[in-house]
This record gives structure tokens, sequence and C-alpha cells, in this order.
């Protein structure tokens, strides 16, 4: 089954339709790549989907535990590299809104670094994940 159409609307700028939900979700260039930077730019949106991963896993994880994360945030920060122009690093600081035991905080760290997403960016790709507690 399809996922995603993407369709190019001019100036540097596509929507994409997740097709089972019909959510709408628009990209524009960056400006420091001669785009408005007025939505999350392509780069900006594997990044951000690390972050998403990784919560999303943890979630699933802290559920079996029956530990509740809700609340729970990601920082995300992008870092570009030139010549060629691509993603060098992404930098995820995660903050929990409750304590958690060494050993939960080394369970969850894990899971976080094997999400699907984690596992599927290229290994020139630094991943930077660190978690912050009350």
């Amino acid at each position: 089954m399809t996922t995603s159409e993407v369709t190019y609307q001019g100036d540097l700028r596509t929507t994409a339709i997740h097709l089972q939900s019909n959510n709408e979700i628009i990209t524009d260039a960056p400006t420091d790549n001669q785009g408005k930077g007025e939505a999350f730019s392509p780069t900006d949106l594997l990044a951000t989907s690390l972050a998403s991963c990784m919560l999303t896993i943890i979630g699933i994880k802290a559920r079996d535990m029956e530990i509740d994360v809700e609340g729970t945030t990601a920082e995300v920060t992008k870092v570009m590299s030139v010549d060629p122009r691509r993603v060098s690093e992404i930098q995820v600081i995660i903050t929990f809104q409750q304590a958690l035991d060494d050993k939960t905080q080394k369970i969850f760290y894990n899971t976080a670094l094997t999400c699907p997403v984690a596992k599927s960016i290229h290994p020139d790709i630094a991943q930077n994940v660190v978690f912050k507690l009350p």
C-alpha cells in the first residue's frame, strides 16, 4: 500500500498527503537554501522523525512496563554540513516529566537508540541523544 503522495507546489514548496489518514504536511526549502523557511524543510522532517520515532518506541516500552511517560518532550537540533550539503548530525534532548530509576533510564535509552528511524539513518550522521530528568 502506498504511504503518501507528494506534490510540488512551486516556489520550493511541497505538500505531502498521508493516504491512510488524509493528514497533510507542507515543506519549504530552508532560508539558507533559497527558500522561505515557512514550514519544515525535508531535512527538518528527517531530524524530527528521529525524535518522534524515539518517543513512540519509548512510549511502547513504557506502556509494557506500566510506566506513564505522557508529557515527555524531545528538542531536536539538525546540524548541516557543506560540500556536500547534507545532515551531518542530529541532536535530541529527551526531557521526562517524571523521575526514572537508573535501570529504567538505561532501558529507555537503549530503546530510543534502536528505534526504526535511528536504525535507518546512515551511520555517517551522528545521533547524539541526551536524557533530562526532573
